[in-house]
């Protein structure tokens, strides 16, 4: 019976410990936004002081495009303390901006919703960190079409189509199952390379930008297979 290098051991464990904290960070993201969201869609204060005044709407908006360029660009020059915080602050953030479609869809699709994407995110997950496939070509493909999607939301803020955004939905699943794929196995490949001793605060700051990414993937998957199969309110 062969025995197993200790070394290959030691990188198993580094692996495992890294991915599982990117995982724990991101679930702690996505319960408090979940949370907070609930709570905001049943607080009429607050909804009146988010959505009835665009200043404090769309400031919060910018807030969390300052916060997510933040941590992706300059999250080696941050603290790990700082990056954590920014990344809780984050999804606090969102949560609020997010109470949204618990006003307009029904509670009982928000939850089918979430468990269709919480499977569907899981495949893809296990699919990125078990290939043997090389996902870069898939993720600059993804990258491009998330671009796309972009640009044609905007369009069609001013155009209004609903058939052209179920379409942008359909798409957009398509893309963010790619990407979740894709940035699971950059965790992965991001983990591997992981010098031995390496410090935790450094470690720290790399969980936390793959929590990101897993977030947004998550979220935003979540969001168009929501438009897809969600109920409306009456």
């Amino acid at each position: 019976m062969k025995s197993i290098p200790l070394k290959t051991t030691q990188t198993q464990i580094i692996v495992n410990e890294f991915i599982r904290s990117v995982y724990n960070w991101m679930a702690i993201g996505l319960g408090l936004t979940g949370f907070i969201a609930y709570y905001v869609s049943n607080n009429d204060s607050l909804l009146k002081l988010i959505y009835g005044n665009q200043l404090i709407f769309f400031g919060i908006i910018i807030a969390e495009l300052v916060i997510v360029f933040t941590i992706s660009a300059r999250v080696n020059k941050l603290q790990a303390s700082t990056a954590t915080a920014l990344f809780v602050l984050y999804a606090a953030l969102n949560g609020v901006t997010l109470s949204f479609i618990f006003l307009v869809y029904t509670s009982s699709s928000v939850t089918s919703t979430f468990f269709i994407c919480a499977a569907t995110f899981v495949a893809c997950s296990i699919y990125g960190m078990t290939t043997q496939r090389d996902l870069t070509s898939l993720g600059g493909f993804m990258a491009m079409g998330l671009i796309g999607i972009i640009i044609a939301s905007v369009v069609n803020m001013f155009v209004r189509s609903s058939g052209m955004s179920m379409i942008i939905s359909y798409i957009g699943v398509f893309v963010f199952v790619g990407l979740t794929a894709y940035d699971t196995q950059k965790l992965k490949t991001m983990a591997l390379s992981q010098p031995d001793g390496l410090d935790a605060g450094v470690v720290r700051k790399g969980a936390i930008l793959g929590a990101l990414s897993l977030y947004l993937d998550f979220i935003n998957l979540f969001l168009m297979l929501l438009r897809i199969l969600g109920t409306g309110r009456d």
